[in-house]
């Protein structure tokens, strides 16, 4: 059999099991995260979020920081127990901001938040 044959052979069967994967998976919510920002950002936003009041005006902000910051683990603790705190970083209206969150079994709380023109 020729590299030709091959090839195509290989190409069909890909593009067969491309079609099957694009059916089944089709409307599911799935998603890859598997890298740790991922992960932590993923488990934060799955529990009940606890605004302090002050921080209550920026809701928007936060909720965005929380989708699509960057988790800064060189200022985090997460092995602090009971629970671990992250400083999650990310910018929003041109301002940077640096949320320090506490995250618990079943809650996450705000604990800080701070913008930085």
């Amino acid at each position: 059999m020729k590299f030709i044959q091959r090839l195509g052979y290989y190409l069909g069967g890909l593009s067969i099991g491309l079609i099957i994967l694009a059916f089944f998976l089709n409307g599911k919510d799935v998603s890859c995260d598997y890298g740790p920002e991922a992960r932590v950002l993923k488990n934060i936003n799955s529990k009940q979020i606890i605004f302090n009041h002050a921080f209550v005006k920026d809701t928007a902000a936060i909720k965005h920081i929380l989708s699509s910051g960057d988790v800064n683990f060189s200022k985090s603790e997460p092995r602090k127990t009971p629970c671990g705190i992250y400083m999650i970083e990310g910018e929003y209206n041109d301002y940077i901001v640096e949320l320090t969150v506490e995250n618990c079994d079943s809650i996450a709380t705000i604990i800080n938040f701070k913008e930085i023109p």
